[in-house]
C-alpha cells in the first residue's frame, strides 16, 4: 500500500474527526436530550414561580386599590348625610353658625362651608379651624370660581341631590395651595328650594382622612387625572424593587376621579424558588436515570428471549411458504434460498449459496439475456419493485415460467446490502388459464350456434307456409300457361295467381320483419359508463389471448376522461371482437407485436356534444383493397373456422349508439379500427336515441367469425 500524499491527510485527519464527534454523539445523544430537557425544566419552574409571584403581589394591589376606593365611597356618604341633616335645619347665618362649626370640627377633609340662596348670592360662610383660609376668586359673576359653582348647583338641582365639581387648584396666603373640589346640596325639596350649602373638599385632606394610616403605611395614594397626572397624594414608597400600580375610578355625581396605589415590592424572592425547582429537577433526572438502568437487564433478557422466538417463528414461516424466496448480494452471488424455492428449481441450498452469475436454474438459451437484465438491476438503474416475468429451469432441464418480484435489502443504519427476490411459479396459473380460455371459447362458440339454431328454426317454420303457398300458384300458373288450349279466361286465373304469388311473398316478408324485431326488441340499458371501466371489463380476456400469442398490450386511456352515453355489454363486445381480430392478424408477422387500445377526447364543432373516440390497433400486415370492400359484409371472412358476422354486428352495435365504426392504415404498420361514443351530460338517464338494435351482438362467439 502506498503512503498517503501530503495533500490526502488533512483530508484524512478531518474525517477521522468527524467520525469521532459522530461516535460521540450516537453514544452520548441520550444523555445530551436528557440534559437539554432537565435544564428546560428548570428554566420552566423558574419562570413559572416567578410570575406567579409577581401575579400574586399584583392582586394584592388591586384588592387593596378596591378596598380604598370603597372607604373614600363610604366616607363621602357620610359627608353627604351630614350636610343634608344641616341643610333640613333650614337655619340661616348665625343661627347655623354653631351646627357648622361642629361639621367642620369633626371631617378633617372639609375647607371651607358656604350658605347661598336660590340665586348663589353668599348669605354666610364658615372656615375650618385646621387649614388657613384661602383666597377665593368670587369677585364677580364672570369669574371661573362663580362659573364653576353655578353649574356644580345647576347639576344639583337637576340631580334632585349633592353634587360635585371638577377638581381645581386654589392658592392659600403665603404662594401654597392645594387640590380642592366642591360639593353643592341643594336645602329643600322639590320646587320650594331655600338655597344651597357648598362645602369645599380638600382632595389631601379626603386621603389623610379616609384612608391614613391603613393604605399610606405600605403604598402611596394618590388622586390623578385620566391621563396620570396627581392631584394630591399621602404616603410614600418605598423603591427597593419593582413598582406597583393600581388604579381605580371613582364615579361621583357631576364628576370622576381617578383613585391610584403605589406599591413598592422586593423582588421577587428567586433563590429559594431556584433551589426548589433545581432540587425537582434533578429528582426528575435521577428517577429519569435510574429507571431505565433499573430496568436494562430485565429488557435485554426479554429482547433475547424475543428475538429467539421471533427466529423460530420467521425460520417456521419461511419453510411453510409456496412462494421461493431467495437473496443476493451487491455482487449477484445467492446469499440465502428457502425450502419452497429449493423444491422450485430442484437445487439443494448447499448448491445454490455462494453461487454467482449465471445461475444454474437459468435457461441456457437465455442465460446472456438474464445477466444484462441482472446487470442492469444490480447497478441500480431498473425499479426496485417490479413484477417480471421469466423462464426457469429445473435441475432435470424442464423449462417452467415464474414471477418474479425483488426488492432492495436495507439494513438498519440505511445501507444497501442486495436484493431479496420473492418468485412464483406460474404453471398452474398458466395451465388455468388456458383451461379457461378453452372453455369460454367453447361457450361463445354454443352461443353462437345456438343463436344461428334458434334464428334458422324460426325463419324456417314461419316461411314454410308462404313458400309452400307460392310454390303451388306458381305451378298451377306453368300449368295453365303451357296448356295448347287455354280455357276462356286463362289469363284472369293467372292474375289470380299471380296476385295470390305477391301477397304470400309480402307475406314471407312480413315474417322476416318479424323475426328481426324479435331479434331487435331487447330493452336499451344505457347509461353513463367510465371508458377506463369499459377497457378493464375486457382486458383480461385480451391478455391471456395477447400471453399465448407473444402480443403485448398497451393502454392509453387517461383517467380524467368524462363517462360516455353507451351499453356497456355491447361496447365490451365490441371491443373485445375488434381486439381479438387485431391480435389473430398479428399472427403471422415478426415481433415486437403490439397491440394498442386507446381513448382520447374528438374535436368537435363549437356547441356540439363532446365525443370519445375508442381505437384498436394492431402491427399485422394491414388490410387489402379486396378485402376491405367486403369487410363489413355478413358472412364474409378470410378465416377458415369464421362465420363472417363480426364485424357486421360491430357496425350495427356502433351505430346504435350513434357512431360509424372505421378502419384505417396505422403507421408504419398494421390497420387501426375505430369509432365514437358520445359523453355523458350529467343526467342519469340516456338522451334519446333511435332503438337499440343487438342482434346475437352479445354471443361472445361472434368474433371468431369478423372477417380480417
Amino acid at each position: 500500500m502506498s503512503a498517503a500524499s501530503p495533500a490526502e491527510r488533512p483530508a484524512r485527519g478531518l474525517r477521522a474527526r468527524v467520525a469521532t464527534l459522530a461516535a460521540l454523539w450516537r453514544r452520548w445523544r441520550l444523555w445530551a436530550v436528557l440534559g437539554l430537557v432537565v435544564a428546560g425544566l428548570l428554566g420552566v419552574l423558574i419562570w413559572l414561580a416567578r410570575n406567579h409571584e409577581i401575579d400574586e403581589v399584583q392582586r394584592a394591589l388591586d384588592r387593596e386599590s378596591n378596598g380604598a376606593a370603597l372607604a373614600l365611597r363610604q366616607g363621602l356618604a357620610r359627608r353627604q348625610q351630614d350636610l343634608h341633616g344641616l341643610a333640613t335645619t333650614r337655619t340661616r347665618g348665625a343661627a347655623g353658625a354653631p351646627a357648622a362649626l361642629a361639621l367642620l370640627d369633626r371631617p378633617r377633609d372639609w375647607l371651607r362651608l358656604e350658605w347661598r340662596d336660590a340665586s348663589l348670592h353668599l348669605l354666610a360662610a364658615a372656615d375650618s379651624p385646621y387649614y388657613p383660609p384661602f383666597v377665593t376668586d368670587d369677585t364677580g359673576p364672570q369669574s371661573q370660581q362663580a362659573q364653576r359653582i353655578r353649574e356644580t348647583c345647576a347639576n344639583a338641582q337637576r340631580f334632585d341631590g349633592a353634587a360635585y365639581s371638577d377638581s381645581h387648584f386654589v392658592q392659600r396666603p403665603g404662594g401654597v395651595g392645594e387640590e380642592v373640589m366642591q360639593l353643592c346640596q341643594p336645602i329643600g325639596a322639590g320646587t320650594r328650594r331655600g338655597g344651597f350649602l357648598l362645602v369645599t373638599y380638600s382632595l389631601g385632606g379626603m386621603l389623610e382622612a379616609m384612608l391614613a394610616p391603613t393604605y399610606t403605611q405600605r403604598q402611596s395614594v394618590a388622586f390623578t387625572e385620566l391621563d396620570g397626572t396627581r392631584l394630591a397624594i399621602q404616603g410614600t414608597v418605598r423603591r427597593p424593587g419593582r413598582l406597583f400600580t393600581s388604579q381605580q375610578v371613582l364615579d361621583l355625581p357631576g364628576t370622576t376621579l381617578m383613585l391610584r396605589l403605589d406599591g413598592g415590592r422586593q423582588a421577587p424572592d428567586t433563590l429559594p424558588n431556584v433551589m426548589t425547582a433545581l432540587v425537582t429537577g434533578l429528582s426528575i433526572a435521577l428517577i429519569t436515570v435510574l429507571l431505565p438502568l433499573a430496568r436494562d437487564f430485565r429488557r435485554r433478557q426479554q429482547a433475547e428471549a424475543e428475538l429467539a422466538e421471533a427466529l423460530a417463528f420467521r425460520k417456521a414461516m419461511e419453510n411453510s411458504l409456496v412462494t421461493g424466496l431467495r437473496a443476493r448480494d451487491l455482487h449477484g452471488r445467492i446469499t440465502y434460498v428457502n425450502p419452497a424455492f429449493c423444491d422450485m428449481v430442484g437445487f439443494a441450498p448447499q448448491e445454490l449459496i455462494g453461487h454467482a452469475l449465471p445461475a444454474p436454474y437459468w435457461p441456457p438459451e437465455h442465460a446472456q439475456e438474464y445477466g444484462e437484465r441482472q446487470a442492469g438491476r444490480l447497478s441500480g438503474t431498473a425499479p426496485p419493485r417490479e413484477g417480471l416475468e421469466s423462464l426457469f429451469m429445473r435441475k432435470d432441464g424442464t423449462r417452467f415460467p415464474v414471477l418474479i418480484i425483488e426488492a432492495p435489502l436495507i439494513t438498519a443504519q440505511g445501507g444497501h446490502t442486495g436484493w431479496m427476490g420473492a418468485v412464483l411459479d406460474l404453471t398452474a396459473q398458466r395451465r388455468a388459464e388456458e383451461l379457461s380460455r378453452a372453455s369460454q371459447e367453447r361457450l361463445q362458440a354454443s352461443a353462437r350456434l345456438a343463436t344461428v339454431g334458434e334464428m334458422a328454426s324460426l325463419m324456417s317454420h314461419e316461411l314454410n307456409q308462404p313458400l309452400a303457398a307460392i310454390s303451388s300458384y306458381a305451378s298451377g300458373s306453368l300449368n295453365l300457361l303451357d296448356g295448347e288450349a287455354a280455357p276462356t279466361g286463362t289469363m284472369a286465373d293467372v292474375r289470380v295467381a299471380l296476385a295470390r304469388i305477391a301477397e304470400q311473398a309480402g307475406r314471407a316478408g312480413k315474417v322476416i320483419n318479424s323475426v328481426h324485431d324479435l331479434v331487435r326488441r331487447r330493452a336499451s340499458q344505457r347509461h353513463a359508463v367510465a371508458p377506463a371501466a369499459l377497457l378493464d371489463a375486457v382486458l383480461p380476456l385480451v391478455q391471456l389471448q395477447a400471453r399465448k400469442l407473444g402480443v403485448r398490450v398497451q393502454l392509453d386511456c387517461p383517467s380524467t376522461l368524462p363517462a360516455v352515453w353507451c351499453e356497456p355489454t355491447v361496447i365490451e363486445q365490441v371491443l373485445l371482437n375488434l381486439a381479438r381480430n387485431a391480435m389473430q392478424a398479428m399472427a403471422d408477422s415478426p415481433p415486437p407485436r403490439l397491440l394498442r387500445l386507446t381513448v382520447h377526447a374528438e374535436p368537435q364543432p363549437r356547441g356540439a356534444r363532446a365525443v370519445l373516440r375508442f381505437a384498436v390497433a394492431d402491427s399485422g400486415s394491414g388490410i387489402s383493397e379486396e378485402v376491405a370492400r367486403q369487410l363489413f359484409t355478413p358472412f364474409f371472412t378470410t378465416k377458415a373456422e369464421g362465420m363472417g358476422l363480426g364485424l357486421s354486428l360491430c357496425r350495427t352495435g356502433i351505430e346504435q349508439h350513434g357512431g360509424t365504426l372505421e378502419h384505417a392504415p396505422a403507421l408504419p404498420r398494421g390497420t387501426v379500427f375505430s369509432f365514437g361514443l358520445t359523453v355523458a351530460d350529467g343526467t342519469r338517464h340516456a338522451p334519446p336515441a333511435a332503438p337499440a338494435e343487438t342482434p346475437a351482438l352479445h354471443a361472445p362467439a361472434a368474433a371468431s367469425g369478423a372477417a380480417r
